[in-house]
């Protein structure tokens, strides 16, 4: 039975959800307040959360900010707002969907499953080494124990950070096109206006922000992809130009139309 959190005001319509979810075979769990709310979504119990964005004592914005700094469970928004900024702000905040109020249920509980679907993000990392481990330019990633080192010092990652990371450190100084990271990482088809691979990319510089690395750097190749850009005197790098090779031409990208 999936297990559900719903972090909104609306009492009346968190019950009438509790009890139309109990017939699809899912358990609801009510919270009406932000900061409870970020506390229930931290805890690990849920497979996904239904978010609202006006909520007393912290907005779903912040709630969905601060989950983001160590934790991938699944949100969908859930918004009476109609203005298209705030959707997108969802979206790159870490958003999985949205939902516009009101909503019809049985269209809800199918979004729900279709983002449940998707799997676990981590799986990407697994099918880009079938030995799990990597160890390059002072990182130790061992994919099946889902730890990532930097010269022995733990990082704290999410699974889609895990999973961003392991791909480009299993091809240093090549360029990743955008649309195979995000296929991979988010296990959906790309769309040239998702930026969650964008903002995927500014929290792990963020963390990948360690004082003894000032030259580590995850490089945004326009128009193209990205990059892994080792420090600038490691020893790897001695004697060799600065050049990037890309796998795009191996990569062949959804068709749109």
């Amino acid at each position: 039975m999936e297990q559900i959190l719903i972090i909104d005001d609306d009492i009346g319509l968190c019950t009438m959800m509790r009890d139309y979810f109990s017939v699809q075979d899912m358990s609801l769990t009510m919270c009406h307040h932000g900061v409870a709310g970020l506390e229930q979504a931290r805890s690990g119990r849920f497979d996904l959360i239904l978010l609202d964005i006006m909520l007393p004592g912290m907005t779903g914005f912040d709630l969905l900010c601060h989950l983001r700094r160590s934790s991938d469970v699944k949100v969908i928004l859930l918004t009476s707002r109609g203005d298209v900024d705030d959707r997108i702000r969802g979206l790159e905040t870490g958003a999985d969907d949205y939902v516009p109020k009101p909503f019809n249920p049985r269209e809800l509980v199918a979004r729900i499953r279709t983002i449940l679907r998707r799997g676990p993000a981590s799986s990407a990392a697994t099918s880009a080494n079938p030995r799990g481990k990597v160890s390059v330019h002072g990182f130790d990633i061992d994919t099946a124990a889902r730890k990532a080192l930097y010269r022995g010092k733990a990082l704290t990652l999410t699974e889609t950070e895990f999973a961003l990371l392991r791909l480009l450190l299993g091809s240093p100084g090549v360029v990743l096109p955008r649309e195979e990271l995000f296929v991979r990482i988010s296990q959906r088809p790309f769309h040239p206006l998702d930026r969650s691979l964008d903002m995927l990319v500014s929290r792990l510089r963020r963390k990948l922000d360690i004082e003894d690395n000032p030259g580590l750097a995850i490089r945004t190749i326009r128009n193209s992809g990205y990059l892994f850009d080792a420090p600038r005197n490691d020893s790897s790098k001695r004697g060799t130009s600065r050049r990037y090779s890309s796998r795009s031409e191996a990569f062949r990208p959804y068709s749109f139309g």
